[in-house]
């Protein structure tokens, strides 16, 4: 029993993401909200956004952990990053972690006029799924 990954076609392939992922029956499905890149006290680390960034993912594995998952068991995952933000460096200090085992995860992303955390230029969402034993 897998978690299955698909490119379909008639989608565009690219190595970063899947467009389709099917979870079998059984699996533990484990949502975590979104994460800002925040220590824990909720004070934003930098900023700057690729350091933000690494912080948001870490704090993702920090909640993954907590529900018995890690960053390789995300299904999808869901990025904002703020529109003045550089977009390069944001997305070049996390793609390397978003990256699972096998065929990519999926992902959504998406440049918005602001979050809600003062201050924050990224928020990172992520739902994982885990198989039984």
């Amino acid at each position: 029993m897998d978690i299955i990954r698909l490119q379909p076609a008639g989608l565009v392939v690219s190595p970063a993401f899947s467009h389709v992922a099917i979870v079998p029956a059984g699996a533990t499905t484990i949502y975590v909200g979104g994460q800002n890149g925040v220590d824990e006290t909720g004070a934003v680390v930098s900023t700057d956004v690729a350091e933000q960034s690494s912080r948001a993912v870490e704090n993702v594995a920090v909640a993954l952990e907590a529900a018995g998952a890690s960053l390789a068991d995300v299904v999808q995952w869901t990025v904002f990053i703020a529109a003045d933000a550089d977009l390069g460096a944001a997305y070049g200090a996390i793609a390397p972690r978003l990256a699972g085992p096998g065929a990519p995860p999926l992902v959504t992303a998406a440049l918005v006029a602001g979050l809600g955390v003062p201050g924050a230029l990224i928020e990172v969402g992520a739902i994982a799924a885990v198989l039984p034993s």
